[in-house]
């Protein structure tokens, strides 16, 4: 829930105690690990989705495109129609928008049916994650905020492990529409989750929206949003060209990218972690370190993954770079924009998803100029290497 208050971090009188966080935790991370399947699990499923719905393999990227879009549009949209809610009750009618699009997705007859549920399905993302953030830091001490936001982040990264795979799975050997009905599941799991765990809290107070708004023209703020999007954008040049990355630098097997996938998100999760206990120590430290780790990695992947092995080491070097700046970032953004925290963070979140088709539009580029995979790996360092300006710029400022 968006709020006026002067920090992220003052808990409601209803709220839990610290030593009761775990629980709601919890529940947002199922919340979270339940967006990540849904967002990631159809590019596991393009050439089925595409079959059934008799549209080209081009055509169903698109849904992931109109997925990335609803989640830009959806996150301010949402967070201000929500802001007067309780936050469980917001938290609960977003998994509900979930559990609709993903069935709508499941039912849908054809490929424009299946484009307008999967915008459905996204307007949930932004304003989850926004709100859900926002909730995390409150539970906690100041000195702990950054780990909380990296505890309900961790259901994302898992999602890469167990949920994106076991959706391509169910796709392959079940269908797909039975893949998007588990993964509904997953959004009526949360909802009893933060039924069960989440205060009932007290309703929020009317945003002034153009007051809202202003916050987030602060030069501080867009820096903040600014250095999320190289961020992303750097990440998501390698990771949307993962596979066919590792077939040319290693001629890898399908089971061997397959591990691989797997490996990026255990580095995800140890990343997401141990970026968010060691942002609560030093944030910018924090920042710098792995956003030169993250462009030190792509610009070594090339020569790495001459070999199985190496290829293994640098992807999961990689992802633990790529994801330790996820909760400092968020973290960093509902700070600068202290008076408006739940729409900076929804909106932060849209900046993840512009990075993302910032950096996969990057790599293309690259690709349709024929300088090869290894380019590719140089632009996404030189985007890590932006973001990590940025961070020192506004050190120097402060």
């Amino acid at each position: 829930m968006m709020t006026t208050t002067s920090t992220p971090a003052a808990p409601d009188a209803a709220q839990p105690v610290p030593g009761s966080a775990r629980l709601p935790l919890l529940a947002l991370a199922v919340g979270a690990f339940g967006i990540g399947t849904t967002e990631f699990g159809p590019m596991g499923m393009l050439p089925t989705i595409a079959d059934g719905v008799h549209a080209s393999i081009p055509q169903a990227g698109l849904l992931v495109s109109a997925y990335a879009v609803g989640v830009m549009v959806g996150a301010p949209f949402m967070t201000l129609l929500l802001a007067r809610w309780p936050r469980r009750r917001a938290l609960m009618a977003l998994m509900a928008i979930f559990t609709l699009g993903n069935i709508l997705s499941a039912l849908a007859p054809g490929y424009a049916s299946l484009l307008v549920a999967r915008v459905i399905t996204s307007l949930n993302h932004g304003a989850f994650f926004g709100i859900g953030s926002v909730v995390a830091a409150s539970l906690v001490p100041r000195d702990k905020q950054t780990s909380a936001v990296a505890a309900m982040f961790l259901g994302l990264t898992i999602a890469n492990i167990g949920g994106v795979p076991a959706a391509a799975w169910l796709g392959e050997h079940i269908g797909w529409r039975q893949s998007f009905l588990a993964i509904a599941m997953l959004g009526v799991l949360a909802m009893l989750a933060l039924r069960l765990s989440l205060p009932i809290g007290s309703k929020g107070r009317t945003p002034n929206v153009g007051a809202e708004l202003k916050v987030l023209t602060r030069p501080v703020v867009l820096q903040a949003l600014l250095t999320t999007v190289l961020g992303s954008a750097a990440m998501f040049t390698l990771y949307t060209y993962v596979n066919p990355s590792l077939q040319t630098f290693t001629q890898a097997s399908p089971l061997f990218i397959t591990a691989m996938l797997v490996l990026i998100g255990i580095g995800f999760t140890i990343g997401n972690a141990l970026g968010g206990k060691l942002a609560d120590r030093a944030a910018n430290a924090t920042l710098i370190g792995f956003f030169l780790l993250l462009a030190l990695s792509m610009l070594a992947f090339p020569w790495l993954a001459q070999s199985q092995l190496g290829a293994a080491v640098g992807l999961l070097i990689w992802g633990i770079a790529a994801f330790a700046v996820v909760p400092p970032v968020q973290m960093r953004v509902m700070r600068a924009a202290a008076e408006a925290p739940g729409l900076a963070s929804s909106i932060n979140i849209g900046a993840f998803n512009l990075g993302n088709a910032l950096g996969a539009a990057a790599g293309a580029l690259v690709l349709r100029l024929r300088l090869g995979y290894s380019a590719v790996m140089a632009v996404g360092a030189a985007l890590a290497g932006l973001a990590l300006l940025l961070v020192l710029l506004s050190m120097r400022r402060r």
